[in-house]
């Protein structure tokens, strides 16, 4: 009996599938990673979470390295308004004319004229008004600190005026130092001027009550 087609075993040649393809004979299996996993594994790991003492330690040295240059930027802006000179010292110490030898009264007198405001070096080297009184016969007992309340300029005085007046910034001064117009906050300090048994002007601080003003002395 003959047998029907659809009875008879197919062969598929090997080629026709691909199955025969050169290169690919004996090809090892790709390993796919398990990404899932990977991604459980690492989830489970602990967590680098600092402890509060590191926190606390971590603030503290951000703070520090902040407020440092805040402090110094503070503290040099509070530094502009505070004046220049404390007008003071810790004694007494001579008055030095122009070419640094001690002021003496007599010789003094006899080259400045009766009202003359004439500058020496004062207490801690500082510029200071000698106040010759108005009839000539001596010196008054203070000294005028030279040195503007402002930002430290020089002051000089004006006869004309019979003021001191600040060419910085246009501060002007009584003939006794006391501020009468701004910028200047405060008044020229002041300092003892007396006599020694030497015939030297001696300067000293001047630690009582402003007479120009009634105030305790701002540079004490």
């Amino acid at each position: 009996m003959k047998q029907t087609i659809a009875s008879r075993p197919a062969k598929i040649s090997q080629s026709k599938l691909g199955c025969n393809i050169k290169g690919l004979a004996g090809a090892k299996p790709l390993k796919m990673q398990n990404k899932a996993a990977k991604t459980v594994a690492m989830a489970g790991a602990p967590s680098m979470v600092p402890d509060m003492a590191k926190r606390n330690t971590m603030n503290l040295l951000l703070v520090g390295a902040l407020g440092l240059p805040g402090s110094l930027l503070a503290g040099g802006y509070a530094y502009f308004f505070v004046p220049p000179s404390s007008g003071g010292g810790a004694g007494g110490q001579s008055a030095k004319d122009a070419n640094g030898d001690d002021v003496k009264l007599s010789a003094w007198l006899g080259a400045h004229q009766a009202g003359d405001r004439s500058l020496t070096q004062g207490l801690k080297g500082d510029a200071t008004y000698l106040v010759v009184k108005d009839d000539g016969s001596a010196i008054e007992n203070y000294g005028v600190n030279a040195v503007c309340t402002h930002l430290g300029c020089v002051v000089p005085w004006n006869k004309a005026e019979n003021k001191f007046m600040c060419p910085c910034h246009g501060s002007q001064y009584n003939y006794q130092g006391k501020v009468v117009r701004g910028p200047a906050p405060l008044s020229l300090a002041l300092a003892h001027a007396d006599i020694d048994a030497n015939d030297t002007v001696i300067f000293s601080p001047w630690t009582e009550t402003d007479f120009r003003t009634g105030l305790d002395p701002w540079w004490s």
